[in-house]
């Protein structure tokens, strides 16, 4: 299995990454994505990649922080170009649920992870929460330039999906497609080709049934893979076998 977004940086992961790394190397974890969302994330991220081989990272700044933390993609560029095992840009996007930062700041800051994503050819990690038609707004610009679209912990519409889908986007399940309210994201995610899913965490936040409400971890995966078969009525094995395909084909 491949846990395509979680914090590590994030606590209490971070304190507790030779655990956090032996069970899920137990579990059949072979590789584990971990997200970058602030500047101070990144520096912390630069550490953690060199824990073990299954790590990677990424580098990039969530919409809620495109108020402080400002870059161009030049600056994305140089970082990733300076860090072999940075393989994706992210986490941007737009969250207008919260507005933590202006909209146009948040436009602005996911633009420049755009062209950063196009002139380096590796996949743009996407949060897209209340900012459907803006999102796609934004995409359209850019239609003629084949983005690697990762949309991570996607609970958006059908139709949203189905526009994605036009742009060839990724889409990656979360332990909320495992909540028993979750009946609508649970049809969408059936709706949505096999080719075109991966799995996360997004830990430690948002952990599966049968853990809800504790701190989530890589390892409980299982738990959302088992699910997202039963969904796709395919067995866990197959699952987890499309899903890291997926995976590895978007990452190169």
């Amino acid at each position: 299995m491949i846990d395509s977004h979680c914090h590590l940086d994030h606590e209490p992961l971070n304190s507790n990454l030779d655990n956090i790394i032996e069970r899920s190397k137990a579990t059949g974890i072979s590789k584990i994505l971990t997200i970058c969302t602030t500047l101070n994330s990144f520096i912390r991220i630069k550490e953690i990649i060199k824990k073990d081989e299954i790590i990677f990272g990424t580098y990039g700044i969530h919409p809620h922080e495109a108020k402080s933390d400002k870059v161009t993609s030049d600056l994305i560029i140089e970082e990733v170009n300076n860090n072999k095992k940075i393989i994706g840009i992210g986490e941007t996007g737009l969250d207008f649920y919260y507005n933590n930062s202006e909209k146009y700041e948040q436009i602005k800051s996911f633009e420049q992870h755009i062209e950063a994503s196009i002139k380096l050819n590796i996949p743009l990690i996407v949060h897209s929460r209340n900012a459907e038609k803006e999102t796609l707004e934004i995409f359209n610009n850019y239609k003629n330039e084949k983005l690697k679209i990762l949309m991570h912990c996607f609970t958006g519409s059908k139709s949203f999906a189905s526009d994605l889908l036009d742009l060839n986007a990724y889409f990656s399940a979360s332990g909320i497609i495992t909540f028993k309210n979750s009946v609508v994201l649970q049809e969408t995610f059936k709706s949505i080709p096999v080719k075109n899913l991966l799995i996360e965490t997004d830990s430690p936040f948002l952990a599966p049934e049968p853990n809800r409400g504790k701190k989530n971890e890589p390892s409980f995966i299982k738990y959302t893979a088992e699910k997202l078969a039963n969904i796709k009525d395919i067995s866990t094995k197959d699952l987890i076998y499309e899903t890291s395909f997926n995976f590895n084909s978007l990452f190169d």
